[in-house]
């Protein structure tokens, strides 16, 4: 069984996100000692955002040459998500949304042809039967009962293009308020923390 590791977070080992998600895969890895795991950090190796010219590539025109090592690295992106059964990403919110390094990776795996496809009926996902589970961090508190609910637009994106592939078997471990203060963030780490090694599994 292969596990898909993404870490998106900028603030290195102080990451409330990647502390989660190292601990989802530490508790994966437990309870499944031959589980694969492959780790793409993409602040470390990130991939570069859309451009005119890998849009024109991808409907087959000639690709410059210089752009040729960020073609095959989004084809690398692709082929670690679509070989996975496991995907565990680590995803805190910068500014209500997720960061675009994040961004940049989704837009590599979200391929007409690959991970959904337009037919008569509308789109269908083709990217189902993975099991994706998300570490999320936010600074503050967005549940649907808060004011703030409104600027949601972290777990409510992930939810919505995992479902667009045809991914239903989505997990969420939260760690909120981690900017509020110093107790606030460290019963939001302890919980997610916890709730990571209950997870069941892989």
């Amino acid at each position: 069984m292969k596990l898909l590791h993404i870490d998106s977070s900028v603030l290195g080992p102080h990451s409330v996100s990647r502390q989660v998600s190292a601990a989802i895969v530490d508790r994966l890895g437990q309870a499944t000692p031959s589980l694969e795991v492959v780790y793409r950090d993409l602040t470390e190796a990130p991939l570069a955002h859309l451009s005119g010219s890998h849009l024109a590539a991808a409907q087959g025109a000639p690709a410059p040459a210089e752009l040729g090592p960020d073609l095959a690295a989004s084809a690398a992106a692709l082929e670690e998500f679509l070989a996975a059964e496991i995907v565990v990403i680590g995803a805190p919110m910068y500014n209500f949304t997720i960061p675009s390094q994040l961004k940049a990776w989704i837009d590599r795996i979200l391929v007409a042809g690959k991970t959904f496809r337009y037919g008569a009926a509308g789109p269908e996902g083709l990217a189902g039967g993975k099991r994706v589970i998300v570490a999320i961090s936010r600074g503050g508190y967005y549940g649907a009962e808060t004011p703030y609910a409104a600027g949601e637009h972290l777990e409510t994106y992930l939810r919505w293009v995992f479902g667009f592939m045809g991914i239903t078997n989505l997990e969420f471990i939260p760690a909120d308020g981690v900017q509020i203060g110093p107790d606030h963030r460290e019963k939001a780490l302890t919980g997610a923390l916890e709730a990571a090694t209950s997870l069941r599994a892989a």
